[in-house]
């Protein structure tokens, strides 16, 4: 079943900046996909328009056969707690102890008041511990988030993703900042999750060798288009090198 359409999405900045041109792509539950492409290609901003966190210039995002685009913001908030969201640079609360970001992750589903004053019940305490416990955190459930180390925020991101009981996790170059070891734990953690919870993912990635090891399927993006959508086994060097242009070089990890 088809749980996400991109259909001729196009994006057009303030200022003429075209940074996404008639886009399509589907994606089937239980998919591992990897988005790759240069900086400035549009990888960014493709995974901000499937959840709406801003909105596309035209085309339409169909996301659990609702148009993401026609919501109305109080049922836009419903429709962000089925897709996860892992960032970059975390998006922590660096103050905060690690099970309070965790349970962040709740948030959607609270009223605003309940939301302020940090009310959560005992069963998604309980459900945040065994999160921390799969990603192989529990013993620092009460640290502070800036006591951590880049990989493990990183995983502390991932568990208040999925505390919100997500249909769909999108990653938005969720390895960058990380160095190689602690890149392949979020990449095994992340896989995991997709096998044994049947959760979608789509991963912005920069490393070529880890998107073919990883994904069942790949989506290259050049200048905001899509110039390849296939299997791992299918791209050929010549195509990374028409995705990635100069920057091709690069790419390869030891």
């Amino acid at each position: 079943m088809e749980l996400l359409q991109v259909n001729n999405v196009s994006k057009e900045y303030k200022g003429g900046t075209k940074a996404l041109k008639n886009v399509n792509f589907s994606v089937k539950e239980g998919e591992f996909i990897s988005i790759i492409g240069p900086s400035g290609a549009g990888k960014s901003t493709l995974l901000r328009c499937i959840n709406r966190l801003i909105d596309t210039t035209e085309g339409k995002v169909i996301f659990n056969n609702m148009d993401v685009g026609l919501i109305k913001k109080k049922e836009l908030r419903n429709i962000r707690t089925q897709i996860g969201m892992i960032f970059q640079h975390y998006n922590l609360v660096n103050r905060l102890s690690v099970i309070e970001n965790v349970l962040h992750g709740r948030l959607g589903y609270k009223s605003t008041i309940a939301g302020v004053i940090g009310r959560y019940t005992e069963e998604e305490k309980i459900q945040a511990f065994k999160m921390l416990e799969k990603l192989g955190l529990e013993d620092q459930a009460y640290k502070r988030c800036d006591q951590l180390s880049g990989g493990q925020k990183q995983r502390v991101g991932i568990a208040r993703a999925l505390i919100q009981n997500p249909k769909l996790i999108l990653c938005d170059e969720p390895i960058a900042s990380l160095d190689p070891n602690a890149a392949k734990i979020i990449m095994d953690h992340l896989k995991d999750i997709n096998k044994e919870m049947g959760i979608t993912c789509i991963l912005n990635l920069h490393q070529v060798d880890v998107a073919l090891k990883y994904s069942d399927r790949i989506i290259g993006i050049n200048g905001g288009e899509t110039v390849f959508n296939g299997k791992p086994s299918e791209i050929t060097k010549e195509q990374v090198h028409e995705i990635y242009g100069s920057e091709y070089g690069n790419l390869i990890t030891d």
